[in-house]
C-alpha cells in the first residue's frame, strides 16, 4: 500500500463514529472483554490499553470467597475450549480492596460481574459494589459449571427476575447474562427485562464434555464444563437474532466466539449493541484491542459511518 493510500484509509477509519449506547450507558466503542476470560482486567493490561476498550468486564464476583473446581479446569477442543473453573474468586469485598484500585488506574470503564447461590447473595455482592464507580453491573445468571446446574437462575423466569431485582442494590444499570441452555430464551429474557435489567448479555457457554479415550474418564476435573470459542458463535448469533426478533429494540450485548472485527459486525447485525471478546484472549491477550481496530477498519471499508448503525441490520 502506498503512503497516500495508507493516509486515505486512515482518514476513512478516523471518520467512523464508534460510540454506542447500551440502555442508559454510553460507551466510546462497542468492544469489551468477556467475564472470566481476562481475570480482573489488569492481567492483560500489558497487551491491550484497557482504557481504549468500551469497557472491561470482570471475572464474576460473589459476596464470599469461592475456591472453584479442582483441576484440570480448561481443555482445548477443535473449535474452542471447555472450561470448568467454577467461578473461583476472592469475594466482592476483597476485590474492591485489592484489585479495583489497580483497574481504575488503567482508565478502563468497569463492568463488574456478580453471581451467587441465592438471590440474597446477588443483593449482598451488589451492595458491596455500590459506590465503586462502576459503569454497569453484569448479573451472571447462567454459569453451567456449578453443582445443581438445573438451578441456574437463567433457567427459570421467576428465579431470573428475583436475582436481577436483587442486583439493583449496586445502584448502577444491571445487565443480565443469560444461558442458551434453555428451552425458551425469549421467556427468560422477558423476565430479566421485566425485573429491571437494562440490557441482556447473550450468551454464556453451552454444556459440553471431553473424555480421554485411554482412561475413559472426563478430561476436566469437574466432569463437564462450558464450551466457548468459535464453535459457539453461530449459537450466539441465533440467540441474539431470536431475542431481537421477538422483543424488538432491546439493548443486547453479544458474546460468543468473537475473534475478529467481522465477527463483531455479525453479532451486531443480529441485534447486539456491543460485543464481548472472550476465548480469543486465551491464545492472544491482544484480541480485544485487535477486534476493535478490525471493526473500525471493516466499517470504513463497507461505508458504515457509525458502528451503532450496524445494530439490527439483519432485521431490516
Amino acid at each position: 500500500m502506498s503512503v497516500p493510500e495508507g493516509r486515505a484509509r486512515a482518514a476513512r477509519e478516523a471518520d467512523v463514529a464508534m460510540s454506542v449506547r447500551i440502555g442508559s450507558v454510553e460507551l466510546p466503542n462497542p468492544v469489551m472483554t468477556a467475564s472470566g476470560t481476562a481475570g480482573y482486567g489488569t492481567e492483560v493490561s500489558a497487551y491491550v490499553d484497557l482504557g481504549s476498550l468500551g469497557a472491561v468486564v470482570t471475572k464474576s464476583l460473589s459476596p464470599f470467597a469461592w475456591d472453584g473446581h479442582r483441576g484440570p479446569r480448561v481443555v482445548g477442543t477443535p473449535a474452542g475450549m471447555l472450561n470448568a473453573v467454577g467461578l473461583q474468586n476472592p469475594g466482592a469485598h476483597a476485590w474492591v480492596e485489592r484489585e479495583l484500585p489497580r483497574l481504575r488506574g488503567t482508565g478502563a470503564r468497569i463492568v463488574a460481574s456478580i453471581w451467587g447461590l441465592t438471590a440474597d447473595d446477588y443483593a449482598a455482592a451488589a451492595a458491596t459494589l455500590a459506590g465503586a464507580g462502576l459503569t454497569a453491573l453484569e448479573a451472571n445468571l447462567s454459569c453451567p459449571n456449578l453443582e445443581g446446574r438445573g438451578q441456574m437462575f437463567a433457567c427459570h423466569p421467576g428465579a431470573c427476575a428475583e436475582a436481577v431485582s436483587a442486583s439493583a442494590a449496586a445502584g448502577v444499570p444491571v445487565w443480565a447474562k443469560l444461558s442458551p441452555n434453555v428451552t425458551d430464551l425469549v421467556e427468560i429474557a422477558e423476565a430479566a427485562l421485566g425485573a429491571g435489567a437494562e440490557a441482556l448479555t447473550l450468551i454464556n457457554t453451552v454444556l459440553g464434555m471431553a473424555i480421554d479415550p485411554v482412561t475413559a474418564q472426563p478430561t476436566l476435573g469437574n466432569g463437564g464444563g462450558g464450551l466457548s470459542g468459535p464453535a459457539l458463535r453461530p449459537v450466539a448469533v441465533r440467540a441474539v437474532y431470536d431475542v431481537r426478533a421477538a422483543l424488538g429494540d432491546v439493548p443486547i450485548v453479544g458474546v460468543g466466539g468473537v475473534a475478529r472485527g467481522e465477527h463483531a459486525a455479525e453479532l451486531m447485525a443480529a441485534g447486539a449493541c456491543a460485543v464481548q471478546v472472550g476465548t480469543a484472549s486465551f491464545w492472544d491477550p491482544r484480541a480485544p484491542g485487535s477486534v476493535l481496530e478490525q471493526l473500525r477498519s471493516w466499517c470504513a471499508r463497507h461505508g458504515v459511518r457509525a458502528a451503532a448503525d450496524l445494530t439490527g441490520r439483519a432485521h431490516q
